[in-house]
């Protein structure tokens, strides 16, 4: 199975800017992960009104990712803890 191509919006910085060194690693990594992992994976939606965007749990952290099938390409939108997650609408 193919790698997906990975990339990161500009907001991901700043979402790991605060954390840890070991902690912004392990997400990273985990990334790499989902774009290995696309055609293994169900892709939880975000909500009905954002379609195309999906989330993945990593401890209380979420991945806020969109995946272009046709392209092979996942979007990186955002990577929050879940309290920010829950009040700040991926873009």
């Amino acid at each position: 199975m193919p790698w997906f191509r990975l990339a990161f919006r500009p907001e991901v910085i700043g979402d790991l800017k605060a954390t840890e060194p070991d902690l912004a690693q392990r997400l990273f990594d985990k990334t790499k992960w989902l774009a290995s992992n696309v055609d293994n994976l169900r892709h939880e939606p975000v909500a009905a009104d954002l379609p195309g965007i999906h989330k993945y749990a990593v401890g209380d952290w979420r991945i806020f990712y969109s995946i272009d099938r046709a392209d092979q390409f996942l979007d990186v939108h955002h990577i929050l803890q879940s309290t920010s997650a829950q009040r700040k609408p991926p873009a």
